[in-house]
């Protein structure tokens, strides 16, 4: 009996400690973590204006073109097909979403929302559980939702014209309960 216990007990265990050490920004390294002096202003200019760029900090931005569509699908592997787009701002988007997925809508629907930057998409996947009168949408985030496609079975597809309003870096996910942990990316606003 005790077996039966400690197997569960033990997963947990090591499923939390997984979790916890995600986004821990301490240097393990021993290394001083202070920036080394440097006398090349125009090296520190450089940095100082890719700083203040909008999403110049994200992984492989640089090779993402400037686009006015973005064609998104979804799958039942809960896998949008594209992650990172680049846009500008104040300029007319098609988006189009279509889910590619066989599994029924009740099981494996999606759909698109962009946030608005300063958003905490935790907290917005974690309310649009219980959103299902409203597509997944929670009522109370509203104001925090930029755009958004209708939630899509099988098959389905859906095309919205959104417009950035200012630069910056916009999440989008899915918010079909559970989705938003896989379904998620970002579109930076030039």
């Amino acid at each position: 009996m005790k077996r039966l216990f400690l197997a569960p007990a033990f997963a947990v265990v090591l499923f939390l400690a997984a979790c916890s050490g995600g986004n821990q920004s301490s240097d393990q390294s021993g290394e001083s973590s202070a920036p080394a002096a440097t006398t090349d202003t125009s090296s520190a200019a450089s940095s100082a204006a890719s700083a203040s760029t909008p999403g110049s900090d994200i992984p492989g931005i640089a090779d993402v073109p400037v686009s006015t569509e973005i064609d998104l699908t979804g799958d039942d592997q809960m896998k949008f097909d594209k992650t990172l787009f680049k846009v500008k701002a104040g300029q007319d988007i098609k988006l189009t979403m279509k889910n590619i997925g066989k599994l029924p809508a009740a099981a494996m629907s999606h759909n698109v929302v962009i946030l608005l930057p300063g958003t905490d998409v935790q907290a917005f996947g974690t309310a649009a559980v219980a959103a299902a009168a409203t597509e997944h949408i929670p009522q109370n985030m509203i104001n925090d939702v930029l755009a958004h496609t209708k939630m899509l079975g099988p098959g389905a597809s859906d095309q919205i014209t959104v417009k950035f309003p200012k630069p910056g870096v916009y999440d989008f996910i899915c918010t079909f309960p559970g989705h938003f942990a896989t379904m998620h990316g970002k579109i930076v606003a030039e």
